[in-house]
């Protein structure tokens, strides 16, 4: 037998106070910890220590296992110094193209918080993750500036396209945290990877790793504590809308962050084959699948996956079986 009407609308009206209750404490607690925690890109990278100088030629930039390029065989049978200077390039666009997307989020947050009401406390963390952005930016130009090479980052017409970005949340702000997740979830998983394998070999790289690593976590969990907030209350219509623009949104964002720079295959003349052979194995595969398998398991336990979206997600080639809820709550 069911529940009366009024005792049913009372615990709907409890559970979701329950749920707003949670949801603001965890955002509480992220923004005291970027008091309680964080860094300056000037005061704490020592950029002077002759430890920390950038030198082209130095072998700790030669491009680590965990690099696709840096598994074939032509990069291998490169003169030391340019292997150096190819892996010194790889890891200075992906710090270019970092400090671009956080160009275009720190815009769309100001956007996003410019409409919020008094006493949101969301408001708080947005402008303290704003501030982390500045810092993260600061500390990739300064690195991209002293290798003295010609780092573009994004492409120019992905460029003229992503201007879009910052507008996103007066059109949707759960697809905006989706593009959040896009952006940073993909780089936070190489760069853990690297830093978990002792592949970043020199300081400066390290350091930046590290302190990155340490804030973007606290970027990455309130992007996904606010999509889990806000996703189950979405009319169905959108919630549909949303799965199909996720995969979408992911695909080109991986790619961005993942794939070897234009550029930088033109400077060394990277022949094309030797470059279908890096991005185009079964071992590559996985790994880009595995750049987004989180913002996935989050997509399935929010239900955005659908029988039309699951085609999407196989379409830019990320599809895998989400793992069970149980099993992400483990990891």
């Amino acid at each position: 037998m069911s529940n009366p009407p009024s005792e049913t609308l009372d615990e709907e009206i409890h559970a979701t106070v329950e749920d707003r209750a949670a949801y603001t404490g965890v955002i509480q607690r992220l923004s005291k910890a970027s008091v309680d925690k964080h860094w300056d890109a000037y005061a704490d990278i020592p950029w002077s220590d002759p430890d920390f100088a950038v030198d082209p030629d130095d072998p700790r930039w030669i491009l680590p296992s965990v690099d696709p390029l840096g598994r074939t065989e032509w990069y291998r049978s490169q003169p030391p110094e340019v292997q150096s200077r190819i892996g010194l390039w790889r890891v200075a666009t992906m710090m270019k193209i970092g400090l671009q997307f956080e160009n275009l989020l720190k815009r769309g947050l100001l956007s996003y918080a410019y409409r919020l009401p008094n006493g949101s406390p969301e408001f708080r963390y947005v402008l303290h993750e704003a501030s982390e952005e500045c810092q993260h930016a600061m500390m990739f130009q300064e690195f991209v500036n002293r290798t003295k090479m010609p780092i573009r980052g994004m492409p120019k017409a992905l460029d003229v396209l992503s201007q879009v970005a910052p507008h996103i949340p007066r059109i949707s702000t759960e697809l905006f945290f989706v593009f959040v997740l896009g952006g940073e979830d993909p780089i936070d998983y190489v760069q853990r990877k690297t830093v978990k394998n002792g592949e970043a070999k020199h300081p400066l790289q390290e350091t930046i790793m590290r302190i990155h690593i340490a804030e973007e976590a606290r970027h990455i969990s309130f992007a996904r504590h606010y999509l889990r907030h806000r996703v189950p209350t979405m009319p169905a219509p959108r919630r549909r809308a949303l799965g199909v623009a996720t995969p979408l949104v992911l695909g080109l964002m991986a790619r961005i962050m993942l794939a070897p720079p234009g550029p930088m295959v033109r400077h060394f003349g990277i022949p094309k084959d030797v470059v279908r052979e890096a991005y185009g194995t079964d071992d590559w595969t996985a790994e880009f699948k595995n750049c987004v398998a989180k913002i996935r398991d989050l997509a399935a336990e929010l239900d955005l996956i659908t029988p039309v979206s699951k085609r999407v997600w196989k379409a830019v080639g990320l599809w895998d079986t989400p793992k069970p809820r149980r099993a992400r709550a483990a990891r």
